[in-house]
């Protein structure tokens, strides 16, 4: 019944989405043999049945809650609410992370003997232990990872374990960059490291990053200015010179952004506890502004500017250096960025799109048998490419912000009621035409397009359920497989 039913959804409000679209196109030469146009009485007529029809189909869409649709529905809902958006009159915010389809080829490969020693030889027995559980699990599983803005803390580690039952095995968060209360705010780097501590006391293993401000910019960062206004903005090319000038005035100040950086990780490092630590992420990409410099002097010598501090000038010896790549990327990119095996214990890429098979043995042959993984995923990579590419140590999928939005029982009687308003939906909108819909119209598209966002909430619930059954999947507490 629920499936007719969302079905039925899909269908009307695809057909109200096509009417809208044609009413809000640029208008075109009529036929010679056109129908005669409905008189302005009989439009006005239909769009007032059409309005109520919304109504009614609101009321019972929250009468009837939240049940989960299948797969196949929620693509509809996903292409129903695209196609609203422009007839609610709303605009869609700033795309940063976009998940995708998973796919790619199997082929055969083989990394060089690695012995699992770290990179830094003076690497605590934390770190060695952290960096021998990336060694034991490749091949044999992945640890699920979850990235939490460093100002919600634990928000989405916590969905996770709302939804599943399970914790991931992996807590991820950020040094952050801008001020207030914001979600990326730096306010209370205190608490995300408090935080941290927490859960590694609870088992997990700590991932940290930095969306790190220009060094020509001090901290905090305004929300919304500063992402593209510094973090993503540019240094021209002869700020990038004198940023890797080590004696430059620009240099030092760089230099004090790694020194508050290091405050904190000392503060775990006291605490006995390792750090998959991940500066310089996406490097490759041309989108922030230390990346997308290749060559002797681009942006591989300001990684290896970052360990050189951290490791040889405030000992942070608690680390497990991961270096990181931006998929998609042109065959061999890769290369032109990559610091050296002595800067890296882990080699990993970002991929937002599609993992395809290239890409997995191209990470694996610059790691030379070091431990590879996924630095950030829209979605967790699906059994098929776990089976097709088993390699990949652990995985990170983004913070979504939200935090677990209740289910409610659906009812058979509201089903029925349902699935009546959506046939009368149908059959106005069929009568209203071509016309422009109204002002109140909009309106309430733009709430039935709310409702449709819950159903997806619903459905990513059930994916995640259906994603940590995998026993491929390592969670926190689960033993290394054998």
């Amino acid at each position: 019944m629920r499936k007719s039913i969302i079905a039925a959804l899909a269908v009307a409000l695809c057909a109200a989405a096509s009417v809208f679209a044609q009413a809000a196109a640029p208008p075109q030469p009529a036929p010679q043999a056109a129908a005669q146009a409905p008189s302005p009485a009989v439009v006005e007529q239909q769009r007032q049945q059409l309005q109520q029809q919304l109504q009614q189909l609101q009321q019972q869409i929250q009468q009837l809650g939240t049940a989960t649709p299948s797969p196949e529905l929620l693509q509809q809902v996903q292409q129903v609410t695209m196609q609203l958006a422009p007839l609610g009159g709303g605009r869609g915010g700033r795309g940063g992370r976009g998940g995708g389809a998973f796919g790619g080829p199997a082929r055969a490969g083989g990394p060089a003997a690695y012995k699992c020693e770290p990179v830094n030889p003076n690497a605590t027995p934390e770190a060695r232990a952290l960096l021998k559980t990336l060694c034991d699990v490749t091949g044999k599983g992945i640890l699920t990872g979850q990235h939490n803005f460093p100002n919600q803390r634990d928000l989405d580690t916590n969905r996770i374990f709302e939804v599943t039952g399970k914790y991931p095995a992996i807590w991820g968060s950020d040094f952050g960059f801008t001020d207030g209360e914001d979600k990326d705010a730096i306010t209370h780097r205190d608490l995300m490291i408090a935080e941290a501590k927490k859960q590694s006391a609870a088992g997990s293993i700590i991932y940290l990053c930095w969306h790190m401000l220009r060094p020509t910019e001090d901290e905090p960062g305004q929300p919304g200015a500063s992402w593209g206004g510094s973090v993503q903005a540019k240094l021209t090319e002869d700020q990038w010179q004198e940023l890797i000038a080590s004696d430059s005035p620009l240099h030092k100040r760089w230099e004090k952004y790694m020194d508050t950086a290091a405050v904190y990780l000392q503060q775990l490092q006291d605490a006995h506890i390792a750090v998959l630590w991940r500066p310089m992420h996406e490097n490759n990409g041309t989108f922030f502004w230390w990346g997308g410099h290749p060559g002797p002097y681009g942006t591989a010598m300001l990684y290896r500017e970052v360990y050189n501090r951290m490791v040889n000038v405030h000992h942070l010896n608690n680390l497990v250096w991961v270096w990181n790549q931006n998929g998609p990327a042109p065959g061999g990119e890769f290369y032109n960025f990559f610091p050296g095996k002595n800067y890296c214990d882990v080699v990993s890429y970002d991929n937002y799109r599609t993992l395809d098979d290239r890409y997995y043995q191209e990470i694996q042959t610059i790691a030379d048998g070091k431990p590879i993984a996924l630095g950030e995923v829209g979605s967790i990579p699906s059994p098929e490419i776990l089976k097709a590419q088993p390699k990949w140590t652990f995985y990170m999928t983004w913070a979504s912000g939200q935090g677990p939005a209740p289910a409610s029982p659906p009812v058979d009687q509201q089903r029925q009621q349902l699935q009546q308003q959506l046939q009368q939906l149908q059959q106005q909108i069929q009568q209203l035409g071509t016309e422009p819909p109204t002002p109140e119209i909009q309106r309430q598209v733009q709430q039935v397009s709310q409702l449709l966002a819950q159903l997806r909430t619903e459905a990513t619930r059930q994916a995640l359920k259906d994603a940590y059954g995998n026993p491929f999947l390592i969670k926190r507490g689960d033993p290394i497989p054998k």
